[in-house]
């Protein structure tokens, strides 16, 4: 059999094996579940009610501003009183958005195999510029105990998926969770920087992937921002060049 007629018959089965799975199952929106035509894909409908985030934008947190100021570069107030420690934020989308939170929701809890793929794809968009300018893709990871009661990692399985959309190197192993940190959830700004204190480090034998390198930091949410700084924190006294931070969704206070 010649190269081309073996690619040609790989190529058939690959045709009738998707063909067989639609038939098991059938495409459906990854927010509402309703049919839709491929796999990975939002319905119109849900595409129009998520929130997502379009320059003009705070260029430190990348969160939108209400009008189009035509000043470009321009920072929000929340970023000039309360700058972060990571360079830029990126993100997809508001988590104000009903439908961005339900899809961060099932990336985090139920279907990260199914929604880690078209979402990082989003993600790689978001932050193409970002991208760009990255030597190395870092996931936000979890603390060793929680990973073995969740079995997966959200962030994780992102970095991987944008890793490939934009053929920049994800270094999964790079940042660890030293410390179990209590839930965030109806902590103050300073309660939550305290309870992150020393949460993480960069693993001896990962150093020279971050040494004067430009990190991209993958998270799935970012809403006081306070994981994001404590681990940009930990890249940078391991000697980063620069750390941004690309996001699914986050929080919009008024910029």
């Amino acid at each position: 059999m010649t190269l081309g007629a073996a690619t040609g018959l790989i190529r058939n089965l690959a045709g009738v094996g998707n063909a067989f799975l639609d038939l098991v199952y059938p495409p459906s929106c990854l927010v509402c579940r309703k049919a839709v035509a491929g796999h990975g894909a939002i319905c119109a409908e849900c595409w129009r009610d998520i929130a997502f985030i379009e320059r003009p934008y705070c260029e430190r947190l990348g969160t939108p501003f209400e009008r189009d100021l035509a000043q470009p570069g321009l920072i929000s107030l929340e970023a000039a009183a309360n700058p972060p420690a990571f360079g830029r934020a990126r993100a997809v989308a508001r988590y104000d958005s009903d439908k961005a939170r339900a899809l961060a929701h099932r990336l985090k809890y139920y279907d990260p195999l199914e929604l880690a793929e078209p979402i990082g794809r989003c993600m790689a968009r978001a932050g193409a510029e970002l991208l760009a300018d990255a030597d190395v893709i870092v996931p936000i990871p979890l603390h060793r105990l929680r990973l073995l009661a969740r079995r997966f990692n959200q962030s994780a399985a992102l970095a991987q998926a944008i890793s490939r959309e934009s053929a920049v190197p994800a270094e999964m192993m790079a940042l660890e969770r030293v410390k179990p940190t209590a839930p965030q959830v109806g902590l103050t700004r300073a309660q939550r920087a305290a309870n992150l204190s020393g949460a993480f480090r960069v693993a001896p034998e990962h150093a020279d992937a971050i040494m004067g390198r430009n990190v991209v930091l993958v998270d799935d949410v970012l809403t006081t921002g306070a994981t994001a700084n404590a681990a940009t924190r930990a890249l940078l006294r391991a000697g980063a060049a620069r750390v941004d931070l690309l996001v699914f969704a986050r929080a919009v206070t008024s910029a």
